[in-house]
């Protein structure tokens, strides 16, 4: 049963963010010239522009956290022995308490544990279900040799949707595809914390019981992307019936308790600035993890990371777990998303807790999918006031590897994501006036065609002219 709807930060008094600042970071501020030029010559992609041309970076929050002070004094009692450090034993302790998974294996950071998880459980010619694609996740399992297969709810797809817990799996989706191709072609059900792509959404714990007890019938293992799983505990307290009681720690647990093993980017729920882990509970498949990691990554008590690193992920996670923190997290990203909608922008709903996605197609219903819009409107917002946003639509999506089409996903949005712990709320409201005064010409705004396309993951490095 749900609980009603309700403002995770609502309270009487004005709420303050539970820290305080001990150094700052000097920005540099540009002129609109300075910013048509650089965007220019970054070929309209803002993962091509240089950070010193950036007023207000929110283009992820991956690995841009503010660590705090334990954290860097954490980082002083790094352990850099090839073999055995001390901080690993640290870190994997932390990660079986919280996580409560039995084997840990690092690496630098998620897309290393994906790829670990890929090759060891995919076989060529698996289907790979998962709540919504993610673009390193689906490379990966295809890769592998496997299909990724979309079983989320339709809700999903629909920016306009208030339903609470987007991210919840179709059982009736899942069930269809196992009798398609049969459970010993299912390798395993890929769950994502927090879906990305839906808008920063979360499952509910009564969808996960409803998977575990499918999943078990069927011998289907459920591998968690444990990303932002963190923040998808603090919205199951905050809508769930009967989780309002529960701190975000023991929910957490139990997410994970009843899945059989994860990928992590601690880049983000963790709090640091690199790194990642494999986690899983079958010996067989740890043993191949071992293995793999030092072909990859390094050896398998360091798995491409400092001591310092692994130290510093470990505190951040003990952070992480906190209500305060948590509050303050999403609280930050609730406030610039009402002010968006107070101005009539369209962004998902319900707010996530990582970031406000805007839907650019009804921001730019003048510009046709594959004239890229949400690419063009990522573009006019670092024109605009040097806010470094990201797309998330039709260049994320890449082609299909059949017909050689553009994939047309129902989302075609523009992310605007919050670093932890790194910007005040006067940053929120110059964003949200930017975002305002760019909605006001956007009948003025035109389309981008790609001159430039990598094989792989082509949003990171993809080239655009303007549609003349």
């Amino acid at each position: 049963m749900l609980r009603p709807m309700k403002e995770t930060t609502a309270k009487k008094r004005t709420w303050a963010e539970p820290y305080k600042i001990k150094m700052v970071e000097l920005l540099r501020m540009t002129t609109r010239e300075e910013r048509l030029e650089a965007i220019r010559g970054a070929g309209y992609n803002t993962f091509l522009t240089r950070s010193r041309d950036v007023y207000i970076d929110l283009l992820t929050d991956s690995g841009t956290s503010a660590m705090s002070d334990r954290q860097w004094a954490g980082m002083m009692l790094g352990d850099e022995a090839y073999s055995g450090s001390e901080n690993f034993y640290n870190l994997e302790s932390v990660v079986q308490e919280y996580y409560g998974y039995k084997y840990l294996v690092p690496t630098h950071q998620g897309r290393g544990a994906e790829h670990l998880m890929s090759q060891i459980l995919i076989k060529d010619g698996d289907h790979v279900p998962g709540n919504m694609y993610f673009t390193t996740t689906r490379l990966h399992q295809e890769l592998a040799g496997g299909k990724f297969v979309d079983v989320i709810v339709d809700e999903a797809h629909d920016s306009a949707s208030h339903f609470p817990f987007k991210g919840n799996v179709d059982l009736a989706k899942l069930d269809a595809l196992v009798q398609e191709v049969g459970a010993d072609r299912v390798p395993y059900l890929s769950l994502e914390g927090n879906v990305n792509m839906a808008g920063g959404q979360p499952f509910s714990m009564a969808n996960l019981r409803e998977l575990r007890a499918y999943c078990d019938k069927h011998g289907i293992p459920i591998m968690l992307d444990a990303t932002r799983t963190i923040e998808n505990a603090w919205f199951i307290r905050e809508r769930e019936e009967g989780y309002a009681d529960k701190s975000v720690r023991e929910i957490l647990r139990e997410i994970c308790d009843m899945t059989d093993g994860c990928t992590m980017s601690a880049k983000k729920d963790a709090l640091v600035n690199i790194g990642g882990f494999f986690c899983c509970n079958d010996d067989d498949v740890f043993r191949k993890a071992q293995n793999l990691v030092v072909v990859y990554e390094g050896l398998h008590t360091y798995g491409g990371l400092a001591g310092r690193d692994m130290e510093a992920m470990a505190q951040g996670i003990r952070e992480a777990t906190t209500e305060e923190h948590m509050a303050a997290r999403v609280g930050q990203v609730y406030y610039l998303g009402r002010k968006l909608e107070d101005a009539g922008i369209p962004i998902v709903e319900p707010i996530g807790s990582h970031a406000i996605f805007i839907d650019a197609r009804r921001f730019l219903p003048h510009i046709d999918q594959d004239d890229y819009p949400a690419q063009a409107l990522a573009a006019e917002f670092f024109i605009e006031a040097g806010i470094r946003t990201m797309e998330r639509g039709n260049v994320s999506a890449g082609r299909d590897p059949v017909t050689g089409e553009n994939r047309h996903p129902k989302l075609e949005l523009v992310r605007l994501t919050i670093p932890r712990r790194v910007y005040t709320q006067a940053h929120m409201d110059v964003v949200a006036e930017a975002v305002a005064d760019v909605y006001a010409r956007r009948d003025e705004i035109r389309g981008l065609k790609m001159v430039y396309e990598p094989e792989y993951l082509r949003f990171f490095q993809a080239r655009f002219e303007p549609l003349s």
